[in-house]
């Protein structure tokens, strides 16, 4: 992670300081938050943040890096699982991203937004920062992209170009972390639309039976 300073105490530490950021940029977005703002929403005295964080770019980066970091530790076993179709674990997958989109919002919207990092990249740790999500990003892509090719051989999904494929596919699931109000939403509501996505994805790369 960039920017964190290597110092330790007693009250609240890096893990609650994202969790709190995040839902700080969530609410406010990059440019009005501020880290008063986000040692309110902790708790704390901007110095306990301090205490962790040189500034808020830092923070930032952190919570894009943690909210990718999420994604693919859920997605991977997944992706790797031998014993079922391409198609079942492209499904799995789809719903599981569906799922953190909304049960993580803050982390996964903030990771969606990470367009803006591109303002942010001041110093040489914030551009190797930068570097590293965009490389975990393009790791988690691919693999899409791979059980989509799969699939594609297996003659179980249409000709269609895995990477290409990948990007609308996401695209609309990454969406998903705008419009959901996690403070509306529940267990079943979350259920209900990861199923809608993963059925409405996956059976739009179905090869047609004719």
């Amino acid at each position: 992670m960039t920017g964190r300073t290597s110092r330790s105490g007693t009250g609240p530490g890096p893990r609650e300081i994202l969790e709190a950021a995040a839902l700080a940029f969530t609410r406010t977005g990059y440019e009005a938050t501020t880290i008063d703002g986000i040692a309110e929403l902790l708790g704390a005295t901007k110095g306990r943040v301090y205490h962790y964080y040189r500034t808020k770019a830092d923070i930032f980066l952190d919570v894009v890096q943690t909210g990718m970091e999420e994604m693919i530790a859920g997605v991977a076993p997944i992706a790797a699982t031998a014993d079922i179709s391409s198609a079942d674990r492209l499904w799995r997958m789809v719903h599981h991203h569906a799922g953190l989109m909304m049960t993580r919002n803050s982390f996964q919207r903030v990771a969606v937004q990470a367009v803006e990092m591109h303002r942010l990249q001041e110093n040489q740790a914030h551009r190797e920062a930068y570097r590293k999500v965009i490389a975990l990003r393009d790791e988690y892509e691919q693999m899409f992209a791979d059980v989509i090719d799969e699939g594609k051989r297996e003659g179980l999904f249409r000709d269609v170009d895995p990477r290409l494929a990948t990007k609308p596919a996401l695209g609309a699931l990454n969406w998903i972390s705008l419009w959901y109000d996690p403070e509306r939403g529940d267990y079943a509501t979350v259920q209900r639309v990861a199923n809608e996505y993963a059925d409405f994805i996956v059976n739009g790369l179905r090869r047609s039976r004719t």
